[in-house]
């Protein structure tokens, strides 16, 4: 995947549950954002002025999000208003683009015309399955063949797209996570986020954990399907624009029941990915190329994935020292994200 050194910026503003047609069985959007109230256009003013003035000097892409609701679900009226306040920042030549957050099946030319006009640049769908029957066991009120339609409309008219995926939906498994994987990549989106289920307090999802008629992922278990639907959007070029939930510390002592939470979720699950592709290198030592951890091994990976080659904690770089004497990381930006180059020495 090309990468641009262009930093990029999104103004987060929250609408939670404005406008949701359906309550799924997972959602409680008011305590996951920890904002429970539509904030009205002066505030948005302020949270884009307050975010615009932190942002370092220089060259960079900013775009406002609207996210945490329906957007395309509220009034066409309702819809302009917002948009106006942030459109005018891209008029001013301090934002770049918008962004925002909707359903599959609130989506019509006559709306996509309206955002276009209005500086939407990026469009967002909560697809979260492409399995028919996790959809209907999740109460998300809409179709695979809706999110099919809605992407098709969006990028026609040159929409960036990105599609959203959950794992650990009551009723899905690994084959139901990478069907959906493939699915957003062959309808077209430019980037997607990975969300594990995780028990909210106040859902219908609470009600069957407590019954025990649904039982969530453990984190290894959302880690190993992590390791195997990433590289599926890395090698066809999707930016994975998050993975996990972003969250604060009072949702995690008050709201959260349980399920796979970890703060850096991305960072474990990369670490295994990245120990799928190095693992072979301590086969190499182990089979009598190396003296018995008596070589030291070069790694060259680009540098975004340096983190995540070395590991967790070092994990993948204590591995390898069961095999090695040493185990030296290097950055190289030369390489593509899943490449890496190595050499082994004795010394």
């Amino acid at each position: 995947m090309k990468r641009s050194n262009l930093r990029h910026f999104t103004i987060p503003v929250f609408f939670p549950e404005q406008a949701c047609p359906f309550r799924c069985v997972f959602c409680n959007q008011e305590k996951i954002t920890d904002r429970g109230h539509i904030p009205g256009e002066a505030e948005i003013r302020e949270i884009i002025e307050g975010h615009l003035s932190t942002f370092p000097k220089g060259e960079k892409r900013v775009e406002v999000g609207f996210f945490g609701g329906t957007y395309t679900g509220m009034t066409v009226e309702e819809q302009e208003k917002y948009l106006r306040v942030a459109y005018a920042y891209i008029e001013k030549g301090l934002v770049h683009g918008i962004r925002l957050s909707t359903r599959p099946d609130y989506i019509d030319k006559p709306i996509l015309s309206m955002l276009k006009r209005l500086g939407v640049t990026t469009i967002e769908l909560g697809a979260q399955s492409m399995d028919e029957g996790v959809l209907v066991s999740s109460a998300r009120g809409h179709t695979a063949e809706d999110t099919a339609q809605a992407s098709a409309m969006i990028t026609a008219m040159g929409f960036r797209l990105g599609l959203q995926m959950m794992i650990g939906l009551p009723g899905d498994d690994l084959q139901s996570n990478l069907f959906t994987a493939r699915r957003i990549v062959e309808l077209g989106a430019s980037e997607t986020r990975i969300y594990p289920v995780l028990v909210i307090k106040d859902t219908k999802l609470e009600e069957w954990y407590r019954s025990g008629k649904y039982i969530p992922l453990n984190l290894e278990e959302a880690v190993f399907r992590l390791k195997h639907i990433i590289p599926l959007f890395e090698q066809a070029g999707i930016d994975v624009a998050r993975v996990g939930l972003l969250t604060n510390r009072g949702f995690l002592d008050k709201e959260l029941v349980a399920g796979p939470f970890h703060q850096s979720i991305r960072e474990l699950a990369m670490t295994e990915v990245w120990w799928d592709r190095l693992e072979g290198l301590g086969q190499r030592a182990k089979g009598g190329e190396q003296r018995a951890k008596g070589g030291v091994l070069r790694i060259e990976v680009h540098p975004s994935q340096f983190n995540f080659a070395v590991g967790y904690y070092g994990k993948n770089r204590k591995r390898l020292l069961h095999f090695y004497r040493d185990v030296i990381f290097q950055k190289n930006s030369s390489l593509k994200i899943n490449e890496f180059n190595f050499e082994s020495s004795l010394r």
